[in-house]
């Protein structure tokens, strides 16, 4: 656990935001801890949530769609109906 005063964070946020990513780290305001600073993996894995839409739609394709396969005769044929 990795304790750092806010008066330290705010002269280098990137050192704190470093630390975060292996373990959370604990603000401190007049010693006593006040925020904790930790990665997204591990916000999602304490509180259960999985990825926003947005991120899973922002997500570059796995598979290739054949969209002129798919048109031939299919849902997408404007002439066949």
């Amino acid at each position: 656990m990795k304790v750092i005063s806010s008066r330290d964070l705010n002269q280098d946020v990137s050192r704190a935001k470093r630390a975060a990513r292996l373990e959370p780290v604990f603000i401190t305001d007049r010693g006593k801890p006040t925020h904790v600073l930790m990665s997204i993996e591990a916000f999602r894995q304490l509180t259960g949530h999985g990825e926003t839409i947005v991120e899973l739609l922002a997500m570059p394709a796995t598979t290739e769609i054949d969209l002129e396969a798919a048109r031939a005769g299919g849902a997408w044929d404007r002439s066949a109906g």
